[in-house]
């Protein structure tokens, strides 16, 4: 009955239900709590925190980007307007020495009425620009989302049968461990590291080098992936494969294997892993490990 925010496209990191897996979770799909109108606590939540973090953030932008603008605008149109109120004295005080200065009065004082009616206009613009206001949140979907925790159990069946699946716990744990590794072998090299994984945002650490000769070099976005020993296959998201694809040299993808007495090996670091954008209806995509590391053994 909670609600908390879930981060940004959180959906891209989840795999849809098989249709085998519907009937073993009758009962959690005709739950009071999940046939209850979660709309309105959505709703709530978004309007209690979501909308006014984003609209702060959106206003400032843009009453920050207005100012700068009125600011260069008056500038810029204050100094026209003084250039031709000097040339309007002139003229004026050439018509008085006898000269036939009419015309040229006329055009300058039409030039003038221009400028203001513009300055004026660009003003009101302008300001009615910074009056930002907060539009209703509107809720475009939803999703039920079951943990491969509870699903395993029912499913009693694992996807390497010859190396069992760890638990929750034990997942957790192997991906703290890789984590590690990845962080210290970096680390090792003398370069600054940068734990991303909290954002999800399609790489797991940021490794900075050290500069040379002044000179920054680019840092290297790693995604991390943990398995137990003897894994055959991981699996990679649609976000995280779209974005190690996009970035090419900048992404690494780190692979590391957790004993049973929590030693590790690796990290394996497999350079452009993916040679294609996943489809769109592609939650992700399980791959096999063994191509990767003859990769890796053949650019060592």
């Amino acid at each position: 009955g909670s609600t908390a925010f879930a981060g940004w496209a959180p959906h891209l990191d989840l795999t849809p239900l098989a249709d085998a897996d519907r009937p073993r979770i009758a009962d959690l799909l005709n739950a009071d709590w999940v046939r209850t109108d979660q709309e309105q606590k959505a709703i709530a939540l978004a309007a209690g925190s979501l909308v006014p973090e984003h609209f702060a953030e959106v206003a400032g932008r843009r009453i920050e980007h207005v100012d700068k603008t009125l600011a260069a605008v008056h500038e810029r149109l204050t100094k026209e307007i003084a250039f031709w109120t000097d040339r309007e004295i002139k003229f004026k005080d050439d018509l008085a020495a006898g000269r036939d200065m009419r015309l040229k009065i006329d055009n300058v004082q039409k030039t003038l009425d221009d400028l203001q009616s513009r300055l004026d206009g660009r003003k009101k613009e302008l300001r009615a620009m910074r009056q930002v206001q907060n539009g209703t949140p509107v809720i475009l979907g939803g999703a039920l989302v079951v943990p491969a925790g509870m699903l395993n159990p029912l499913r009693k069946t694992h996807s390497t049968p010859d190396v069992p699946e760890p638990d929750e716990a034990a997942r957790k744990r192997i991906e703290l461990l890789a984590m590690k590794a990845v962080m210290d072998c970096e680390r090792a090299k003398g370069h600054r590291v940068v734990d991303e994984s909290a954002k999800k945002c399609g790489w797991d650490v940021t490794s900075y080098p050290p500069a040379v000769n002044t000179i920054q070099p680019d840092p290297k976005h790693i995604e991390v992936k943990g398995r137990i020993a003897g894994a055959k296959d991981v699996y990679i998201t649609h976000n995280e494969i779209n974005y190690g694809f996009n970035q090419k040299d900048k992404f690494l993808l780190g692979l590391v294997f957790v004993n049973p007495d929590d030693t590790t090996d690796g990290p394996y670091y497999i350079e452009k892993p993916f040679d294609r954008e996943p489809a769109f209806n592609e939650a992700g995509i399980t791959f096999l490990i063994r191509p990767w590391l003859e990769r890796f053994k053949g650019s060592a």
